[in-house]
């Protein structure tokens, strides 16, 4: 199992049977795959989290549940930024997609954060249980 914890595999196996729905804790279809190699390893790494349709591409936060740490996948893809993802498609299946990764900052941060609180609102909790820790938020751009 590529480094995924048995929660997540148990996520993305369930995004897999359901052709990208995730009943387990109301995700719906609100998750993607990103599949990223590990900062120093290298090593093949497989991780849903929360995305959100940005234009042609995606955006997704950092949030880590609301830890005062960012997570492992966010310093992967700073130091990986070209990954392949997978997400719903309008169709109610699932596709795949070349991207790279880019950290948003400022305004485009701030803004694009503000979005994901909106959508869910357990986003504003994580901000506040991060201390802190300024929730890192990255727009995936087709490549």
């Amino acid at each position: 199992m590529d480094g995924v914890s048995d929660f997540n595999q148990g996520i993305i196996d369930e995004f897999h049977e359901n052709n990208g729905t995730v009943t387990a804790m109301g995700f719906g279809r609100s998750l993607i795959l990103v599949h990223n190699r590990g900062a120093k390893s290298g090593a093949p790494r497989t991780n849903p989290v929360a995305g959100m349709r940005d234009g042609d591409g995606w955006l997704i936060p950092a949030s880590a549940g609301g830890s005062p740490r960012n997570p492992a996948w966010y310093h992967n893809l700073l130091a990986h930024p070209d990954v392949e993802i997978e997400y719903p498609n309008d169709d109610g299946g699932i596709s795949a997609l070349a991207v790279t990764a880019t950290e948003l900052t400022g305004a485009d941060r701030d803004a694009a954060w503000a979005r994901f609180v909106d959508r869910a609102p357990a986003f504003a909790q994580y901000e506040e249980t991060a201390g802190d820790r300024v929730i890192p938020v990255l727009r995936l751009t087709p490549r």
